[in-house]
């Protein structure tokens, strides 16, 4: 019964980090249209840091601590070259939400050097790497 509810706090918290990393890019795409010093480049600054502060960030390290949780009540992961895969995945997925962070702070500070092409395309990264993880996790393949 314990591991049913960490499996689902684990389910919980990826559902919250999944929804920051594919809102946060979509906001950037909308600041990247703002004018600097605009009070929607301002409000957009404000839902930024929020988002990831709050929700984002929070919810990465749950997910971290509820997944290596069940890593370690199964036996078998170890020798699972599914898992490793999806660990690989996961490691990559937390490196995109430390560019979201760096990608915060830069508009922030009012540094932005990206289009907004740029944060379209980097908002598809967190939907494709999800789209292999949870195949991973659940037909595991090898």
């Amino acid at each position: 019964m314990f591991l049913a509810y960490i499996k689902a706090f684990h389910i919980i918290a990826v559902i919250a980090w999944m929804a920051g990393l594919l809102y946060l890019p979509r906001l950037f795409v909308y600041h990247a249209a703002s004018e600097t010093g605009s009070a929607q480049a301002e409000t957009f600054k404000i839902m930024e840091r929020r988002l990831l502060r709050f929700i984002t960030t929070p919810a990465m390290v749950a997910a971290w601590i509820f997944g290596l949780i069940l890593a370690f009540s199964v036996v078998d992961w170890a020798h699972a070259g599914w898992f490793h895969a999806k660990l690989l995945l996961v490691l990559i997925l937390s490196g995109f939400t430390g560019m979201l962070a760096k990608w915060t702070r830069e508009f922030a500070a009012d540094r932005n050097t990206h289009s907004q092409r740029f944060y379209r395309i980097a908002n598809e990264v967190p939907t494709l790497l999800m789209i292999a993880i949870v195949i991973l996790a659940v037909v595991k393949p090898f």
